[in-house]
């Protein structure tokens, strides 16, 4: 096939003129859609640029070198004479008499035993402190409340009685020396002596007298 006959060829022609179509048909929907005016705009849009320089670091300040602090030398002390001193000559000596004083002698010493100094009388021992049983006793209220008139004073006929009764409490707390210092009867003095044996105690820290009084009635 020859050049001439390509050219004749029918279908070539098709093809050509379907592009050509299809070309202005794009032309004309980018005219109605507004896309033609987009691309103007684009276009027309003014394109900024910027030249951005490399920002160079200053040189280092140069190196300030100083020099060396002189020397300092310490001035010569000052010259000074050495004083004169002049050594007077002492005269001969006078030739002196003396004499030596003839000694005393010692005034006689009477020794004597010396008497044996008072001895100071010892102190009296204290008296212990007398405290109440209500105080040094953690049971006493117990104790009097569950007393009560003794059945040996009802037998013997007694309406009514008392008692004092006294006892000593050690530093530990024990009850030592019980005895009834004054009783209206010897019943009312026994009973008082029974209860405080029931007491509990606390010690003081030291040894104290503990006094406690009965008073009984028959109700």
């Amino acid at each position: 096939m020859n050049f001439s006959q390509r050219q004749a060829d029918p279908r070539r022609h098709v093809v050509g003129l379907t592009v050509v179509i299809l070309f202005h048909v794009f032309i004309v929907y980018a005219l109605v859609t507004g896309l033609a005016k987009k691309v103007v705009d684009v276009v027309r849009a003014p394109i900024e640029t910027k030249v951005i320089e490399e920002i160079k670091k200053p040189p280092p300040p140069p190196e300030i070198v100083l020099p060396p602090p002189p020397k300092l030398e310490a001035p010569p002390p000052p010259y000074i004479p050495p004083p004169e001193v002049q050594i007077a000559t002492p005269p001969p000596p006078q030739p002196t008499i003396s004499v030596a004083p003839s000694p005393t002698p010692p005034a006689p010493v009477d020794i004597r035993p010396q008497a044996p100094a008072p001895t100071a009388p010892a102190p009296a021992p204290a008296a212990p402190a007398t405290v109440s049983a209500a105080v040094a006793c953690s049971n006493y209220n117990t104790v009097m409340g569950d007393a009560g008139f003794p059945k040996e004073a009802i037998r013997q006929g007694l309406e009514r009685g008392d008692a004092l009764v006294q006892f000593t409490l050690s530093p530990n707390g024990e009850i030592r020396d019980v005895k009834a210092i004054r009783a209206s009867h010897p019943t009312f003095a026994r009973a008082s002596t029974r209860i405080v044996g029931e007491y509990k105690c606390q010690g003081q820290g030291r040894e104290v007298i503990v006094q406690v009084p009965f008073s009984y009635k028959l109700e």
